[in-house]
């Protein structure tokens, strides 16, 4: 039977990367806005982009998340002789620090995957998804993780790839403000340092591991106290004007902790309570505002789902 004219529609939540001093290595998901990829399988071969969801995007399917993804789940369902047309729809700002490129790419794995009826495992659309975003952000799955598979991932490792979902404490609220600015991944990682001191690897690695620990044990006092990065947020903060002040507003109305969310310029924190998070929210714009920044601040839940399939079905002939 001819799987042509078979379609599905997905949708992904943006994330935070990093989730503070957990470079590459944890995420967390964050409720609200996403991005949405519309895959429709056609007879001839070859993945065609018809809409890449913002004219600011590539319109070239060898340069596009989304397109990219669909690529390798049609090579990794073996669908010989199949192509696609991809709709992006980007529901998350460009060069935001929200994890856009991965939740563009997971959507439109799934979005694949479902129209094929592939059932593929989650390890293989997170592969599928992660060769995108080694073209388009790096080779790194702390965005990724979360986006795909929701809540608070820990990614042990990639080769091959071994994730591990945390826990999340039921009061958790998230805090995202995003400032009118851009910072493109390779411009956030290329500030990063190429030399670490000792005592600095040792700190992060405690700070990991006592996240880690907080999240598994509900415990929001440790988790504010392991919101403390000094690798990335001390080489990146410079180029964010507003954010130290931010930050120190946010921790000032009660966030348990903040820091840059992936490599910004959106900067994060985290509450207990929506109550707590609407003050927090409040006082980061307050501050962006009085250091000349426009900026849009949200209050969200962790995303505890991740991608999921929308709509699935037929085009009609």
């Amino acid at each position: 039977m001819s799987l042509a004219g078979r379609r599905a529609r997905a949708w992904a939540p943006g994330s935070i990367g990093n989730v503070g001093p957990g470079l590459d290595v944890l995420g967390l998901a964050v409720a609200g806005l996403g991005d949405e990829a519309e895959v429709t399988l056609t007879g001839a071969p070859g993945v065609r982009l018809l809409d890449p969801g913002h004219p600011d995007l590539p319109a070239d399917p060898a340069r596009h998340a989304c397109a990219l993804a669909v690529r390798a789940v049609l090579a990794r369902a073996g669908a010989a002789g199949i192509g696609a047309d991809v709709r992006a729809r980007k529901g998350l700002p460009l060069s935001g620090g929200q994890g856009g490129s991965a939740a563009s790419a997971a959507a439109a794995a799934v979005a694949a995957d479902a129209a094929l009826g592939a059932g593929l495992a989650r390890v293989d659309l997170l592969e599928a998804a992660l060769e995108a975003e080694a073209v388009v952000a790096g080779r790194h799955a702390d965005n990724l993780a979360p986006s795909l598979l929701g809540g608070c991932v820990l990614v042990r490792a990639l080769d091959p790839p071994d994730l591990v979902s945390l826990p999340v404490p039921a009061e958790l609220t998230v805090v995202l403000a995003h400032p009118a600015q851009q910072l493109r991944t390779a411009e956030g990682r290329a500030a990063l340092p190429r030399e670490v001191p000792l005592e600095v690897v040792i700190h992060q690695m405690a700070q990991v591991a006592a996240l880690a620990a907080a999240f598994a044990l509900g415990d929001y006092d440790l988790l504010g106290r392991a919101l403390d990065d000094r690798l990335a947020e001390p080489a990146r903060a410079p180029l964010l004007p507003g954010f130290a002040a931010a930050r120190r507003a946010a921790l000032g109305a009660g966030a348990l902790g903040a820091s840059i969310s992936g490599s910004g310029p959106t900067a994060f924190a985290l509450a207990r309570g929506a109550a707590v998070a609407d003050a927090v929210a409040a006082a980061m714009r307050a501050a962006y505002a009085e250091a000349g920044v426009a900026c849009v601040a949200r209050v969200a839940a962790v995303d505890r789902e991740g991608a999921r399939v929308l709509e699935r079905g037929e085009v009609r002939r």
